[in-house]
């Protein structure tokens, strides 16, 4: 999927973007009066332009939170397209300011690339998606099928590693993009379609027969998703972090889009003054006012609120919360003390 070289090449580049600016990230992005955001092509419910071409998805609310805790305007962004190849490279170059497009965080890309991840916003696996005409129920029935991979991403290697491990055989049918993937499983190029499971519902969903197709029981990988922002900014990396920090923490804390403008006037809690500004000097720690978070929690609302209108259960996309529950709840999502 990818090699020592590759990496190398896209540290170089992401040193040499560092080295040619003297000016921070959030320098440039509040001279620039917007956010550079890298997204998908494409991917409903995470990242996609409406009917009238504005950006939605449960992706492009971090850009959005980001912007508004910077800019005080969360319409500030300029989303910027890329694909499995392209994503990093785009980053590395300084192309964009942050990178938000159902990314894994793994060793190589966060050492060897050099790419801070800021946290993750979903916690994901790889899974398989089949016609039901088929017949298959598991995906160690798939020894021989033709299978589409999007290229410049994990699931290349699951897959291959899946497949030897269970003494398997497939063929590859390499792709790009995810509305490409679509097309080329539609149109029968491919038996099976694999990607991060939350990204097989996405792509189901917008199918003309959404119910025909079924993404087979297995999860063969962990993939923590979540945005990203190059090596050698803490203050930006900071900056990207503690804002998906605050979106977790106002879901735990009931701060939502309804009684936020109340809360951030004070509370009996202290934690809650402190990130939305009432007390102490967080913002000031990196650079921001000290409303910076109720600007960015009133983008979307908080987390619980941006996953239910983007990809919960009561949408297209239908995905329960599952691991991406509070901690409280059973999940894995837990954000740091605002202390």
């Amino acid at each position: 999927m990818k090699t020592s070289v590759f990496y190398g090449t896209l540290a170089a580049s992401a040193l040499l973007a560092g080295a040619a600016s003297a000016q921070s990230t959030l320098e440039t992005v509040q001279s620039n009066g917007e956010l550079s955001c890298g997204v998908s092509t494409g991917l409903a419910g995470f990242s996609a332009p409406d009917a009238n071409g504005v950006w939605q998805g449960f992706d492009v609310a971090v850009c959005r939170a980001v912007a508004a805790a910077v800019l005080g305007d969360p319409m500030a962004v300029n989303f910027v397209s890329t694909t499995g190849q392209t994503r990093f490279s785009a980053l590395a170059s300084g192309e964009i300011d942050m990178l938000a497009r159902n990314t894994t965080w793994t060793f190589s890309r966060d050492v060897d690339l050099g790419f801070t991840f800021a946290g993750v916003n979903y916690y994901d696996g790889q899974g398989f998606m089949v016609n039901r005409e088929l017949g298959v129920s598991s995906a160690m029935e798939l020894s021989g099928a033709t299978v589409c991979i999007q290229t410049g991403t994990t699931t290349e290697l699951n897959l291959a590693d899946f497949f030897r491990v269970n003494g398997m055989d497939y063929e590859p049918v390499p792709i790009e993009t995810n509305a490409e993937a679509q097309q080329q499983y539609l149109a029968g190029a491919c038996d099976v379609y694999t990607k991060d499971s939350s990204g097989l519902a996405a792509t189901r969903a917008s199918f003309p027969e959404p119910g025909n197709h079924a993404i087979l029981p297995e999860i063969i990988s962990k993939e923590p998703l979540g945005p990203a922002v190059r090596q050698g900014d803490d203050q930006w990396a900071d900056i990207v972090r503690w804002t998906l920090n605050a979106l977790i923490a106002a879901e735990e804390l009931g701060v939502t889009s309804a009684n936020i403008e109340e809360l951030a006037a004070g509370t009996d809690n202290p934690e809650i003054n402190r990130m939305l500004g009432s007390a102490g000097e967080l913002g000031a720690m990196f650079g921001l006012e000290s409303d910076w978070a109720v600007r960015a929690i009133s983008a979307g609302g908080n987390y619980g609120e941006i996953f239910a209108s983007t990809i919960g259960e009561q949408t297209p996309i239908g995905l329960a919360r599952g691991l991406n529950a509070q901690w409280t709840q059973g999940g894995l999502l837990y954000a740091p003390p605002f202390r």
